[in-house]
């Protein structure tokens, strides 16, 4: 395979509702949050990880392909779906390191293309993190309601990061010799979905909204809004 070209994703992530993407930390502080965001360990400012942009976007894309299934596609689906080509580009874009035997034989399916990187906040919200840390961090109160006495039980705090921090977002796409132009496509409708749907925890409880703001491919401005994914 020969590698022709690196294209970069670029632009600003802008949250619209306040998002939650947990440490995955189970110990329970008395008086203290429930469920804390995750968090740079030197400066303590909230970021976005990649894997949790890779996974979302991933699993949005399965749901379109019609493919989807409790764990994520391999390449033993495509043999089975070759009629879909969604799936091979899903495989392509993202990997099928489980599959790792079954791909030696297809060098269609030796590289993953993306690559993600950790989405840290912007200059500007730097900033403001230095000057009141109070700004990145809301806690939210949730709790269920018997629907028979209508009394709150299980009442907990949610951390989440307030609606309007913006952080900078960064992908690049491997392009090799032969790979189809529309995997660049395909990635950007990933990216819509995304838009339409949430990140993070409690997506139906209106958390993780947000909008990808400057988005460009290479130098090129990319307008999501008029791109329909469903087309």
């Amino acid at each position: 395979m020969k590698l022709n070209k690196i294209i970069e994703i670029t632009g600003v992530i802008t949250l619209e509702s306040g998002l939650h993407i947990g440490t995955g930390d189970s110990e329970m502080h008395i008086g203290g949050i429930d469920s804390q965001v995750v968090k740079n360990p030197i400066t303590h400012h909230p970021y976005i990880p990649g894997s949790s942009l890779k996974g979302k976007i991933r699993s949005l894309l399965e749901w379109r392909s019609g493919a989807v299934k409790e764990q994520p596609l391999s390449l033993t689906d495509w043999k089975k779906n070759e009629h879909n080509l969604m799936v091979k580009q899903i495989l392509q874009l993202f990997g099928v390191s489980g599959d790792s035997s079954l791909a030696d034989s297809d060098q269609n399916f030796w590289a993953t293309r993306l690559a993600f990187w950790d989405c840290q906040l912007t200059e500007e919200w730097k900033n403001k993190a230095n000057e009141d840390i109070l700004l990145l961090s809301e806690a939210k109160s949730e709790n269920t309601i018997n629907r028979i006495t209508a009394t709150a039980a299980h009442p907990r705090q949610i951390e989440r990061v307030p609606a309007g921090v913006k952080f900078n977002f960064k992908v690049t796409l491997r392009q090799f010799e032969g790979d189809d132009p529309a995997l660049v496509d395909t990635f950007l409708k990933g990216l819509r979905l995304l838009e339409l749907d949430s990140l993070g925890g409690s997506g139906s409880r209106g958390y993780g909204k947000i909008k990808f703001e400057n988005l460009k491919k290479d130098q090129t401005t990319v307008v999501l809004d008029t791109i329909d994914p469903f087309a």
